[in-house]
């Protein structure tokens, strides 16, 4: 009876021990979905207002930039004066920024007298991440927005980009901006209020100019020549872009918008077609006053234009503002918005997630050691928050890059 009831103790033991390990490896799975969640948590948390201290901090460094080169900018006017050889009495003005942009050998702008001025030097485009232009959208609260050229990933975590393969704001052409939606401060997130009538101002160092908005379009993410490129490059024009809808890489949203001349600083040409321009017409300046258009003539022999202007304008955008799919552009990859478009990324995310595995560990193991959980947290606390920081910045270069 003795041997007896010591084997029914052994047999209840193991029992016991038996629902213990299958509770623990329970619990243990119960741990981990646990600690996923409460990551997946900080992580959007990271997303939302993380990315946005980076880019808050980003914008006052680049406004203190941007203001010291509007200081330092020359005068954008001065007394009117007729560039010699633009003006031809007799034919309309009509393109000739298309014209010269374009490439074209032969230029002349004819028109009745059109005014000109001695500008201030053409602005060309800064390096990749410098300011390039302010953004003021009253209607959606955008209030001095600094953008900055380039639309990489990098660029956009500064604020609003613009595509480099497009004219600047305040040139003849299509110039397009990106920027994000839901994170690094979401400068567009209101862009699907925007309607026919509102005014986007912008400021560069050329001068201040006022968009008015004339419509919005839904788009695929293989659609970029549809909506980027100059259609008519004789017109200034601009677009804004974003994804769409909001936390979605789904479609982009477009929104179109045409200069208005009365509000507007002179429209200049960008400076691929400055040299075009003079070679075309002789002259020395590529500064048109707003309401001037342009465009192509044929001149005869002796340099004079034709007393007739062509019946269709140019419509065919410069060859420098349509990049190709297939050439890589940096615009064209930023308007698809891929998941995983940065390959780069998954080392740094694989080295940052073992760092963060052995700062957790070590934490936990010291805490074994020590028998008291609150010790190991307290010093793995700090080297795990910025462990844990630099893994979402990683992981963040994976997410489509204009979310």
């Amino acid at each position: 009876m003795p041997s007896q009831s010591r084997d029914d103790a052994a047999a209840a033991g193991a029992g016991a021990t038996g629902r213990r390990d299958w509770r623990w490896v329970v619990g243990g799975i119960g741990r981990v979905l646990i600690a996923v969640g409460v990551l997946m948590f900080a992580f959007v948390a990271y997303q939302l207002w993380g990315t946005g201290i980076q880019t808050a901090q980003a914008q006052q460094r680049l406004t203190d930039q941007f203001e010291t080169q509007l200081g330092e900018a020359p005068a954008t006017t001065a007394p009117a004066t007729t560039a010699p050889g633009v003006t031809v009495p007799g034919a309309t003005v009509e393109g000739a920024a298309a014209t010269a942009a374009s490439g074209a050998t032969t230029t002349t702008i004819a028109g009745p007298a059109p005014t000109t001025t001695l500008p201030a030097p053409i602005i060309s485009a800064p390096p990749v991440g410098d300011p390039v232009a302010r953004l003021d959208i009253a209607a959606i609260g955008i209030d001095g927005t600094i953008v900055v050229e380039g639309v990489a990933p990098d660029d956009l975590t500064k604020g609003p980009g613009h595509f480099p393969e497009t004219p600047l704001p305040g040139q003849f052409g299509n110039a397009a901006i990106a920027g994000h939606r839901t994170t690094h401060g979401q400068p567009f997130y209101r862009i699907d209020e925007l309607g026919p009538g509102d005014d986007i101002v912008v400021t560069t160092l050329a001068g201040r100019y006022v968009y008015v908005v004339t419509g919005t379009v839904i788009v695929g993410p293989d659609d970029y020549g549809l909506v980027i490129p100059a259609v008519d490059p004789s017109k200034a024009t601009l677009v804004l872009t974003s994804c769409h809808p909001r936390f979605s890489a789904r479609q982009r949203i477009v929104v179109s918008a045409d200069l208005d001349p009365g509000r507007s600083d002179l429209v200049t040409l960008g400076t691929g077609a400055q040299a075009a321009f003079e070679a075309a017409t002789g002259a020395t300046s590529t500064t048109l006053a707003p309401t001037t258009t342009v465009a192509e003539l044929t001149p005869t022999p002796d340099g004079q234009s034709p007393a007739t202007p062509p019946t269709t304008p140019p419509t065919t955008p410069p060859a420098t503002e349509t990049p190709t799919a297939t050439g890589g552009s940096s615009g064209v990859e930023l308007f698809e918005n891929r998941w995983f478009s940065d390959p780069d990324a998954f080392t740094d995310v694989a080295l940052w997630g073992i760092v963060l595995t052995v700062v957790a560990l070590g934490a936990w193991l010291l805490s074994r050691r020590v028998g008291r959980n609150v010790v190991g947290a307290l010093v793995g606390i700090v080297p795990f928050v910025v462990a844990l920081y630099f893994f979402f910045e990683n992981v963040n270069r994976l997410l489509p890059p204009n979310l």
